[in-house]
């Protein structure tokens, strides 16, 4: 099993909003190590059933295994929760839960390359079967495209002035780490 432990926050809090119940089918888009899931599973009695995804795939190793004593009332796969439609039948279930965003094993494995309290590689990958990293955007990606994204999907009020940093930097060398 991968080093991956993660302890969910505001269980109380989503059971409340899920309200689980005997025989319910439930849905964790961010099964992540399956805690909220567990949770869940316990809540809904012996007959509750449990449809899990992320895209780590050593969360839902780690789910997996978490998940194990409720053997035959769940389903995990690895993958986004935006194809949940193409798996979970439509009308099929009675709560989704996703807890979006990076996970405290995610930013405490340098390796992962999420993390910027220590060097690592410059991955960033949620779902490691995808083939191009953080340092293949930087590197490749001009200055206009990078300040988007840092704008958009960031919020960074120095978009440009970062991405214009990013663009001379790499011109003296490939950017690969996050230190």
């Amino acid at each position: 099993m991968p080093d991956y432990v993660h302890n969910p926050v505001m269980v109380a809090e989503v059971l409340r909003a899920l309200e689980p119940r005997a025989g319910g089918r439930y849905v964790d888009g961010t099964v992540g190590g399956g805690g909220h899931a567990a949770a869940i599973l316990t809540a809904s009695s012996e007959t509750g059933w449990l449809f899990g995804c992320d895209r780590d795939g050593d969360a839902v190793e780690v789910a997996r295994e978490r998940l194990a004593v409720f053997s035959g009332r769940f389903e995990l796969r690895q993958g986004n929760f935006a194809e949940l439609a193409d798996w979970v039948p439509a009308g099929s279930c009675d709560g989704v839960l996703l807890d979006l965003g990076v996970s405290a094993p995610q930013l405490e494995r340098a390796e992962r390359g999420f993390s910027f309290q220590q060097d690592g590689p410059l991955d960033m990958r949620m779902d490691r079967r995808q083939e191009a990293t953080a340092a293949d955007l930087v590197n490749g990606a001009d200055a206009g495209e990078l300040a988007r994204i840092f704008w958009e999907l960031g919020g960074e009020r120095r978009a440009r002035r970062v991405a214009g940093w990013l663009e001379r930097e790499r011109r003296e060398r490939r950017i690969e780490t996050t230190g």
